[in-house]
């Protein structure tokens, strides 16, 4: 029994020193199997080695992914690398070979070689393969008033790897809908509830959604998602905010003797604030009273009810100003006071001019008699 397991820890050991000398052969020149690059940023390519004793390390070559060189150098001689424009050597530890491609685009994915020329073993090599991945990027979220237009926008960097984008709308209810997409070699396509007032744009990099008029139950959430042949979908999420701008209307009534009832209306998406201004005075009765209706098209009707003493029209003004998130200040609607004065004065004028007209054509008149007697 003993000299069976001296016999297994000789093989134990024989197969550790194999082993060890295989990674010794094999594994001079170590590179990561794969490595992902954004687009249109720089990357940073490495390849490590090791060195036996009495070996010297005498060149560097990187190959493309075409197999043609990228770049060459020899070790210590930075002053002599030669290679294409969009790469350089960058700065990296004396057992490591890094190059930097200074902007990754769609035709840098591939498979790089790097070899290292050894002295007198020869040459080894190691392979890194890259994939260049981009994000999509979408507007931030947007706010349109109902019956206007409204645009929503997406970008991918590699138009090159999309085979189909296409536009989904989310409502605040939950239901998903398709709304617009857009394949390669062929037309944009709308979906039959959107056509005549929905377009897109025939591009597989910039993708743009466009309402004209948008309506209430645009309302929501879009996707806009890139189907790419090798990476999968990819895609994200903009919202949309449907205003409608309040008209607001004023009207009032006498409820009791010397008592006046002044509501404004305003009907909007999302609910107007409405606020009284009376001028220099404050002779009401109470504070207003606000009230909201929700309607059935998504729009609320807010109602404010202000109650004053009626000689308060004749002597001051009253307006209701309207709060909105969609208006950049409010609308300010007056009450028909401070008329009682001006309305006087104007039907006194009016009726002593009539009188003055009505005197001068009596008078024509009587002349023309008298010239006609004589």
């Amino acid at each position: 029994m003993m000299g069976q397991a001296n016999y297994c820890r000789s093989v134990q050991a024989c197969l550790f020193l194999l082993l060890v000398g295989l990674v010794q052969v094999l594994g001079k020149v170590t590179a990561p199997g794969h490595v992902e690059a954004p687009v249109e940023k720089p990357f940073t390519l490495t390849c490590s080695f090791s060195k036996e004793r009495g070996e010297s390390l005498r060149k560097i070559h990187w190959l493309d992914v075409q197999n043609q060189t990228l770049l060459s150098y020899q070790p210590g001689n930075r002053d002599g690398v030669s290679g294409q424009q969009h790469v350089e050597l960058a700065s990296s530890s004396k057992d490591t070979s890094a190059i930097t491609i200074r902007r990754v685009g769609f035709r840098d994915e591939g498979c790089y070689t790097c070899i290292f020329d050894f002295h007198p073993s020869g040459s080894q090599q190691g392979q890194t393969c890259l994939t260049v991945t981009a994000q999509v990027t979408v507007d931030s979220n947007k706010t349109a008033v109902s019956g206007k237009r409204a645009s929503l926008s997406c970008s991918y960097a590699l138009p090159e790897k999309v085979q189909q984008i296409v536009w989904r709308h989310v409502s605040a209810q939950g239901d998903s809908t398709e709304v617009a997409s857009f394949a390669k070699r062929s037309d944009p396509m709308i979906e039959p509830q959107f056509q005549d007032r929905v377009w897109l744009t025939a591009s597989l990099s910039e993708s743009t959604l466009t309402f004209q008029p948008v309506a209430i139950q645009d309302e929501g959430c879009f996707t806009c998602m890139y189907e790419t042949y090798a990476d999968g979908i990819k895609s994200s999420v903009v919202c949309l905010s449907i205003y409608v701008l309040p008209k607001p209307q004023v009207s009032y009534k006498t409820t009791s003797p010397g008592v006046i009832e002044a509501n404004c209306t305003s009907v909007s998406r999302p609910p107007a604030e409405i606020v009284w201004n009376v001028e220099r005075d404050n002779r009401t009765v109470g504070p207003p009273l606000t009230r909201q209706l929700p309607r059935p098209d998504g729009t609320t009707l807010v109602t404010s009810t202000l109650t004053v003493q009626s000689g308060l029209l004749k002597d001051v003004s009253i307006k209701c100003l309207v709060h909105h998130k969609g208006l950049e200040s409010p609308i300010a609607v007056s009450m028909n006071t401070k008329i009682g004065t001006a309305l006087t004065i104007l039907i006194s004028v009016t009726t002593v001019a009539s009188l003055l007209v009505m005197s001068l054509c009596f008078c024509l008149w009587k002349c023309f008699l008298h010239k006609e007697a004589d």
